[in-house]
């Protein structure tokens, strides 16, 4: 089974602060749904409590959780990453996307084949959670698409698709 990672960070990697994303940018959401739909995401509870605990439709969502007493109607909940990659393969899917927070990045990061990112060219510098570094000599950016600034997102960016060397 492959195993992407979907996320979107700045130049200096940053992703959030206070549990909210840094931007509001349409075009990557719309990039979001249509690597993620009709898949099974994986996410931390503090990710999943920052889109107000809503299971998102159309996706099998599993959410990674240490607290053993945490109950998310409309999802699955598991106690970590192996857990929540044992339940994508039981449902026979082909790919788990896993959609962070950090620290769930960071564990999934080594176990990962693929990684889309939305490449939000700025720096933030008062961010509180960061994605980890692509390691270059572990992994080839395979796509890149740039887009400017406009009326609708005030910082360009660029889809990009990474592959595990």
């Amino acid at each position: 089974m492959i195993i992407s990672l979907v996320v979107a960070a700045s130049t200096n990697n940053a992703i959030g602060k206070d549990n909210k994303l840094l931007w509001h940018l349409p075009n990557d959401l719309r990039f979001f749904k249509n690597i993620t739909w009709a898949m099974p995401v994986a996410m931390g509870r503090k990710s999943f409590e920052s889109i107000d605990s809503k299971p998102l439709n159309g996706r099998l969502n599993i959410i990674i959780t240490r607290n053993k007493d945490f109950k998310a109607a409309g999802a699955i909940v598991v106690h970590n990453l192996k857990d929540a990659i044992f339940v994508a393969q039981e449902n026979d899917y082909k790919e788990l996307i896993i959609l962070g927070g950090g620290e769930i990045y960071k564990e999934a990061m080594p176990k990962a084949d693929r990684i889309y990112i939305t490449r939000v060219h700025t720096v933030f510098t008062d961010a509180d959670t960061f994605f980890p570094e692509i390691d270059t000599h572990k992994w080839v950016r395979t796509s890149n698409q740039d887009f400017p600034a406009d009326d609708k997102h005030a910082y360009p960016y660029s889809f990009e698709v990474w592959q595990k060397r």
